[in-house]
């Protein structure tokens, strides 16, 4: 394989290579919405979805400017050609924002799943969500759009605002991805605060950019796969998600 080529060695001057490189004078940069939320994307810019972006675009020869705004506002943007794209969205937007081409090769899967604080139930589907008052950052429409009509739903601006709803008692659960919900309950130390499994749905997140710059996408495509074959990718899962998932 071709990852067997790279030792430990190699990889962390790569990796270092990505993360401190800037993009070149009078190369074309692109605006691409990515919401800095630990540990897929921070503010400065080294998530993992940070450094997966940066080093596909690196290859390309083409700048990127991590960006960020309210999440339904960066797709009404990005269609609208305002901004350049979005990092990662579930696949079939482009039938409701035309204007957007999506990459085909996967940026990661989404573990979507239930915090909650005093609830005790498996969330063996959407349907297991009707008694209860729900949170959900507004923007994100793969829960706008399968949370059962009988739940109580509340929309929050961002991640810190949706947590500090289950915090405060204000709903019974909060909808989001797994990983970013991990950060959160580590890095504020949230007391009491669990998962609930099994995850609601697991789906594969994909970047999206304006069609104007669609001959852009088949080279950001091979970009991310050959970051996969040579290892990268799975070492920066290991070294940026992984640990969140063990007890302290």
């Amino acid at each position: 394989m071709v990852a067997a080529r790279f030792g430990g060695a190699q990889v962390a001057l790569v990796l270092t290579a990505i993360l401190y490189s800037g993009p070149a004078l009078g190369q074309q940069t692109l605006a691409i919405y990515a919401p800095t939320d630990p540990p897929l994307s921070n503010e400065a810019r080294t998530g993992f979805l940070d450094v997966i972006a940066k080093e596909a675009f690196r290859r390309i020869g083409v700048g990127l400017e991590l960006i960020e705004i309210p999440a339904e506002r960066a797709l009404i943007n990005a269609n609208a050609g305002i901004d350049d794209g979005n990092i990662t969205r579930i696949a079939g937007l482009e039938k409701f924002y035309p204007n957007l081409v999506r990459v085909p090769e996967k940026m990661m899967d989404m573990i979507f799943v239930a915090f909650t604080k005093h609830v005790d139930i498996q969330t063996d589907g959407w349907q297991a969500l009707k008694p209860y008052s729900i949170g959900i950052v507004k923007g994100w429409k793969i829960l706008e759009n399968n949370i059962p009509d009988e739940a109580t739903v509340t929309l929050a601006e961002d991640a810190e605002q949706l947590f500090r709803l289950l915090e405060k008692d204000r709903v019974d659960l909060v909808l989001y991805s797994l990983w970013r919900g991990l950060a959160r309950i580590k890095g504020e130390k949230l007391s009491g605060v669990r998962v609930l499994t099994p995850p609601l749905v697991t789906k594969e997140m994909f970047m999206y950019l304006h069609k104007k710059h669609k001959p852009l996408v088949p080279k950001i495509a091979a970009a991310l796969r050959a970051i996969k074959a040579e290892g990268i990718y799975q070492r920066l899962f290991q070294e940026k998600l992984a640990p969140l998932a063990t007890e302290d």
